[in-house]
């Protein structure tokens, strides 16, 4: 224990239980801001400090490679090297590029940069105004398929109540066609990697076994969003061992979209019964009244019990409130942005508004405008966006005449339907951005007229 103390100074009680946790398997239940990296990096070094395992024994896996690269960073400063710290896709190559040919006879494939050259032309045959649809809206259902292990011929079939972007038949046969044509190219797309993987350990039990004399301990960062892919791989890395640890908050899943659940996190302790559970619920980000409202709405959520304590000092309290309608709570914010910087000298520069799709920052940007409260956009300024970009590039090539008309042909060719009710959210906001770009249109000729008179 003693050699142990200079790791784990500065922890707190739980972080601390969770680092001597040594073997598995163990669940660090991590609320926001709890200092979960911060724990997996500490226990991962008490592990090769203590001797339990060398350091090239140990598998750490998450979801970015700058994560990746944290993790090996922290690692460092904790004095400990030769970890591997990678993300699933990652770890897949590598074991692929050593494996496959050893053991299949077969040259590994090449793996696709980007699915979108493949859709596009598939994409360009659909009757609008579906044919217009983002390609990366079609790429995600493609990756939520194959992350659920769904095939192209099961597709149909194994929907249940999700709903793709585009009606089932149409994407059926995207789907289908971009499988085709990966395969007459002889590629890999990412969720490829992860499938060759599972075929190889199931197909060549001493490829499996390899990785197992490989790794002797695993820990998997952001366990909510794990696929059934990457739980497939991790099972075929484990075998029948259980010297796993996951750290995870169920309602901080992100990826459900391509697929990830946090029902593998939810039924870590019914596959492991024996599993050490730890619960990290101080919290070192917000203050002690925004964790009050964020403990009284997670208690609607399910899943775990967390319960966040605040480390930091007393702060404003938050505000909920709702409004009657989209007017109503535009002026509302417009309001506040206005009080805060006049009547509390709060700079426009510390004050943000956050909106779930770029559709919503329509209104907003206009009643700023409106109130002459300076403003920026960031990631989805309005021109920036495929419906305006493309209204604009077509425009380049429109010849002398009225803008307003130009525009609106333009957008009723873009597939412009502002009867249409799109399921996809990326939709929604390029639907928006076609209106929004035929009334801007318009409003600019009726002022040029009101000028030239």
């Amino acid at each position: 224990m003693s050699d142990l103390e200079s790791v784990l100074a500065g922890l707190n009680e739980a972080q601390r239980e969770a680092a001597l946790a040594l073997r598995g398997p163990v669940a660090i239940l991590a609320g926001a801001g709890t200092g979960k990296t911060t724990t997996i990096t500490h226990r991962i070094a008490c592990q090769v400090r203590s001797g339990e395992f060398e350091p090239s024994q140990i598998l750490a896996v998450t979801f970015t490679d700058k994560a990746a690269g944290e993790l090996k960073r922290r690692l460092q400063a904790l004095g400990v090297e030769g970890v591997e710290a990678r993300t699933f896709h990652s770890a897949a190559l590598s074991q692929l590029s050593r494996l496959w040919s050893s053991y299949t006879g077969e040259p590994l494939p090449e793996v696709l940069d980007h699915k979108a050259p493949l859709i596009s032309s598939l994409a360009n045959a659909l009757p609008p105004p579906h044919k217009f649809l983002p390609r990366r809206e079609l790429a995600g259902e493609i990756e939520w398929a194959k992350n659920r292990m769904i095939p192209p011929a099961r597709y149909l079939d194994q929907l249940g109540d999700h709903e793709p972007p585009i009606p089932v038949d149409l994407m059926h046969r995207v789907y289908d066609g971009y499988e085709r044509r990966k395969a007459a190219m002889g590629r890999l797309d990412f969720e490829d990697m992860l499938g060759l993987a599972l075929r190889l350990f199931d197909e060549h039990p001493d490829a499996a076994r390899e990785i197992r004399q490989r790794f002797a301990a695993f820990t998997v960062d952001e366990y909510q969003d794990v696929n059934p892919l990457q739980a497939g791989l991790l099972e075929r890395w484990l075998g029948d061992r259980d010297d796993l640890c996951v750290v995870g908050d169920d309602h901080q899943t992100i990826y459900a979209f391509t697929g990830a659940s946090p029902e593998h996190l939810l039924s870590f302790t019914r596959r492991y019964p024996n599993a050490t559970v730890v619960r990290l619920e101080e919290n070192y980000r917000s203050t002690p009244e925004v964790l009050e409202l964020a403990n009284r709405l997670a208690t609607r959520l399910g899943g775990f019990r967390k319960t966040l304590r605040a480390t930091r000092p007393s702060g404003p309290p938050p505000l909920a409130r709702a409004e009657p309608d989209e007017e109503g709570e535009v002026g509302a914010v417009v309001q506040a942005v206005r009080r805060l910087h006049q009547e509390e000298a709060v700079e426009l520069e510390g004050i943000a508004v956050l909106y779930r799709i770029n559709a919503r920052s329509e209104p907003f940007e206009e009643a700023f405008a409106a109130a002459a409260i300076p403003y920026q956009v960031r990631d989805g300024a309005f021109l920036r966006r495929p419906g305006p970009r493309a209204v604009l590039q077509r425009l380049k090539r429109t010849g002398a005449g009225s803008v307003a008309e130009a525009v609106a042909a333009i957008a009723d060719q873009l597939g412009y339907d502002p009867e249409v009710a799109p399921d996809a959210d990326e939709e929604v906001t390029r639907q928006s951005d076609l209106g929004r770009m035929r009334s801007l249109a318009a409003e600019f000729e009726r002022a040029a007229a009101e000028v030239m008179n």
